[in-house]
């Protein structure tokens, strides 16, 4: 039994151990495939098929909706065909939940027809979809991961890498550090406390800040953790008060991230403390549950895309195909991996006979990895080793105006951390 089949039949009994659907995988090669990893085989006429994993129902459900707009605003602009073959998404929910990012990559992976995945919306989730589709021989490429651990952490591969992973989010690893600098050199703080909820993405995000913050000679004064689901938020930050803190940074998703600030803004006693979250809660669902509670914090982000032709072309097709306002701004990146990918698919395919198609699972693995020089929204984007395509730039945002939601947020930039 070969290493693919052995992990399959293992993570197959674990999954089932824990009450996740369970799918069988195909380890065959097409007849005359050389490629080391297998072919797929798009007969003359047939749908290209794309898995699509990302989390579209609760709390995070609207930045799960904005990376699927923005595949299909890139599919739209080319025609809804790819190599002269129309395009079939087979999507998946995840709910923004780590095993449902594994079930949702089983599923996609049992049909030996998908050709890549685009996804997923949550770095959880990433982590786990990621080990099943590396596995099963398949490439991934997402809009919206930016937790460290699973690209590079200080320019060395990260704990939760998979060969085949890619994506055009900035690398958070940065996002921790800018938001500490800020704190330190730029508002004097001398004290912090960090808050997570244990998922890789938000202690990420914390530990970045912790190491940065005291390397500068800072004081972390309370370092702590609340769970997913947790809606009673006082008992932890009664802990802030006790430990003096001066500003309080949790990285958080929605609703827990909601409950934080409200809980904070109910309290006397933090009224001096200063909040500050990340990119997760720049949203307009997040701006409009907490109103102007919100008012005075800080976030800190990845730099959008600067204002140009390219920028207002994509917003203006956003808004005239979804007549809506987009949700966030990162949509745009979600476009730029639908981008990269079908270019990749376009440079790996080979014409078949009889007006079929070939596409080899390493040669698109190869050729995602080869992407440089890409016209992204935001400027040219390259996939380095690790699978990181975007140049990473940060900005703090100060909430001044929540009637304004994000453009006016995202347009209040008071810090930028572009590490060298």
């Amino acid at each position: 039994m070969g290493r693919r089949l052995v992990w399959v039949a293992a993570v197959v009994g674990l999954l089932a151990v824990a009450g996740i659907g369970v799918f069988v995988l195909s380890s065959g090669k097409p007849r005359g495939c050389t490629d080391a990893l297998g072919c797929v085989e798009i007969p003359a006429g047939g749908a290209l098929r794309l898995g699509v994993i990302q989390a579209l129902t609760g709390k995070v459900a609207s930045l799960g909706l904005d990376q699927l707009r923005g595949l299909e605003l890139a599919l739209e602009d080319r025609g809804g065909k790819l190599l002269g073959h129309p395009v079939e998404l087979v999507i998946e929910d995840t709910g923004c939940r780590p095993e449902g990012g594994a079930n949702a990559a089983l599923r996609i992976v049992s049909d030996p027809s998908v050709v890549a995945i685009f996804g997923t919306t949550c770095s959880g989730d990433a982590a786990a979809a990621a080990q099943v589709m590396t596995e099963a021989g398949l490439s991934m490429i997402s809009g919206n991961n930016s937790a460290p651990f699973l690209t590079a952490i200080a320019g060395k591969r990260a704990p939760k890498w998979q060969p085949g992973y890619f994506r055009t989010a900035s690398n958070e690893e940065h996002s921790g550090p800018a938001a500490a600098r800020f704190a330190y050199e730029v508002l004097g703080v001398r004290g912090a406390a960090m808050m997570h909820d244990g998922d890789i993405y938000t202690r990420g995000l914390a530990e970045g800040f912790r190491t940065e913050f005291e390397r500068l000679g800072g004081r972390t004064v309370l370092f702590a953790a609340v769970d997913k689901g947790d809606a009673d938020m006082r008992p932890v930050l009664e802990a802030v008060v006790a430990s003096k803190a001066e500003l309080l940074f949790f990285p958080l998703f929605q609703p827990e991230g909601n409950y934080v600030l409200l809980a904070a803004r109910s309290m006397p006693e933090l009224a001096g403390v200063t909040l500050m979250s990340d990119g997760s809660l720049i949203e307009n669902t997040f701006i409009s549950a907490v109103g102007e509670a919100s008012k005075g914090m800080y976030f800190v982000g990845p730099t959008p895309p600067q204002p140009g032709p390219v920028l207002d072309a994509l917003r203006g097709h956003y808004r005239e195909k979804y007549r809506a306002e987009p949700a966030t701004d990162y949509y745009t990146s979600a476009y730029d991996a639908a981008g990269i990918l079908f270019a990749a698919l376009e440079r790996a395919a080979v014409p078949g006979q009889n007006g079929q198609l070939v596409i080899g699972r390493q040669a698109l693995r190869d050729a995602l990895a080869a992407t440089a020089q890409y016209p992204g929204v935001g400027g040219q984007l390259r996939c380095d080793s690790f699978g990181d395509c975007a140049t990473p730039r940060f900005n703090v945002l100060r909430m001044d105006d929540p009637a304004k939601g994000v453009a006016g947020l995202t347009a209040n930039v008071v810090y930028t951390y572009a590490p060298r």
